[in-house]
């Protein structure tokens, strides 16, 4: 059989790593772009845009977290409707 199993754990690690990598990396332009608004005396729009997505960001790693989706090491308990042998 050429196919190799993984466990979603990877898959899920894999996916939530992508996810925040792309969306940091949406911040280097935005600390670019900075810099002009400030001149221009809109600094503190920029600023609270930016917090706003840092905040969004945040708050979607810690539901993640949450959930247990960045344990590694799970404990799986079996649903309490399953017999047990």
């Amino acid at each position: 059989d050429g196919q190799v199993r993984f466990d979603m754990r990877f898959y899920t690690i894999a996916l939530v790593f992508i996810v925040f990598d792309v969306e940091i990396a949406f911040l280097f332009p935005w600390a670019k772009v900075f810099k002009t608004f400030q001149s221009e005396g809109n600094g503190g729009i920029a600023l609270f845009e930016g917090l706003v997505f840092i905040i969004i960001l945040f708050i979607g790693l810690i539901y993640v977290g949450a959930k247990g989706d960045l344990e590694w090491v799970k404990s799986f308990k079996p649903h309490p409707t399953e017999e047990k042998e």
